[in-house]
This record gives C-alpha cells, structure tokens and sequence, in this order.
C-alpha cells in the first residue's frame, strides 16, 4: 500500500473520511506502520490530519493498548492543535488512554481549557465534557470542578452542546 499521507488524501469528499478505512483494515493487521499514521496527525494537510486522528482514534478504542506507546505524545503533541477535529478526538483519546497521575493532571488541565473558552467548537466541548465526566466517575476529578465547567456549557452557541451539558450535569448530581 502506498504512504498513508497519500492515502489519507485521497477518496470521498474533503470533509470525509475517504480511504482511511482501508488504512484502518490494514492496520488491524499489520499494527507496524502506527507511527507512521500517527506522524499524519502532524501533516500540513488539514484533512490528512482529521483522517488520521480519526483512523487513531478508531484503532484505540478498540485495543487502548496499541495507544499507550503514544500516550505522552498524545499530550504533547496533540493537545498543541487548534484543528478541531484534532482537539475532539483528543479529548476522547484522554478518556482511552492509561495515564499516569503527572498525565491525568496535564489531561485535566487541557480539558479544563477547552471548557473554559466560550467559543470552543461544539464537538470539542461536547467530547471534552464526556472525558471529564468519565474522568469524575473514576474518582480523577473533583465532581464541583466539572459541574462549574458544565454548566458552563449550558450557555453554549450550540443546543446539542447546550442538552449535553444538562444531561452531564444530572449525571454528576446522580453520582454525587
């Protein structure tokens, strides 16, 4: 098969996922060339980046452990991003990932940011709520420090973001 920066270009729509299901399908068999789809997270190429970060995604949360030789760079190099598709797929790679304490505290933070920004695209605030809650639920994150972020949320642009929001919020009373 051909470089998968190649791949990733071509196929579909610009806005979808192409051919990156066959690279998917190669990789479930052939886990050798991860590094070389997780370098097309860092391509110039906005599209080859979401494909690739999707295609990561995809393959983590299936086996989370095929993830964990990229994990601090997943916190460091994709928490850089200010591409969307990059920044939501993120926050769920946060929620897939074993973290050590040092990570789950620089996740938290990241996260936490994301919340914090009134603009934030929708599917970043919605996927980064989702980590939080999970985050919470597995006792990482102080309950009132989310809920403040969340209701947050409730003011969103966005009404999905906005019934998210509400519904995290009963969630976390339910669990507190």
């Amino acid at each position: 098969m051909e470089p998968f920066a190649q791949v990733l270009t071509a196929g579909g729509h610009s806005n979808s996922l192409g051919r990156s299901g066959e690279v998917l399908e190669l990789l479930r068999r052939d886990p050798a060339r991860l590094e070389e789809l997780f370098g097309c997270i860092a391509t110039d190429d906005a599209w080859v980046r979401m494909r690739a970060v999707d295609t990561f995604e995809k393959l983590v949360r299936e086996d989370p452990a095929r993830g964990a030789p990229f994990t601090e760079r997943v916190l460091t190099d994709l928490t850089r991003s200010d591409q969307a598709s990059v920044q939501w797929h993120t926050a769920q790679l946060l929620g897939l990932l074993t973290l050590t304490p040092a990570q789950e505290a620089a996740a938290v933070r990241w996260l936490t940011t994301r919340l914090e920004d009134p603009d934030v695209d929708w599917i970043v605030a919605a996927q980064s709520m989702a980590t939080l809650v999970a985050f919470v639920e597995r006792g990482l994150v102080p309950p009132a420090d989310v809920v403040r972020l969340v209701e947050r949320q409730t003011r969103h642009g966005s009404a999905s973001v906005r019934r998210k929001a509400t519904r995290f919020l009963t969630e976390l009373a339910a669990d507190g």
